[in-house]
């Protein structure tokens, strides 16, 4: 299947299991993998045929940015949820949630999930 990327999205948000993150928040990256057949796109050169970009970005901006959750693992569920219900042409999408800074001791580059949803 045909694949659209959108890689390395940063927002700013306020999702966490303890009551500071609520309040500070902080920075959270996505990363969207979209399946959908590209062929019509690629042959007319038309962006109606094809998943826009913006859109996609839109989507994830406004979960992270708008809405507050525990987990990360809500924030990508509703993304993809979201997507899948928007746009019918995607078959599965594959959203991983970043979080680079959680209130963790020790020593590591970040946390993340993913998840894969599709019809």
């Amino acid at each position: 299947m045909d694949k659209i990327y959108v890689n390395g999205m940063e927002f700013y948000g306020y999702h966490g299991a303890l009551p500071e993150e609520n309040v500070l928040g902080q920075r959270f990256f996505v990363d969207l993998v979209v399946e959908t057949d590209l062929r019509k796109a690629g042959e007319s050169d038309c962006l109606d045929d094809t998943i826009n970009y913006a859109e996609l970005y839109e989507i994830c901006q406004g979960i992270v940015e708008e809405q507050q959750f525990a987990l990360i693992e809500a924030v990508a569920e509703q993304i993809a949820q979201q997507i899948l219900s928007s746009f019918s042409s995607v078959l599965q999408c594959t959203v991983k949630v970043t979080k680079p800074n959680p209130p963790i001791k020790g020593h590591y580059q970040s946390v993340a999930v993913e998840v894969v949803r599709g019809r």
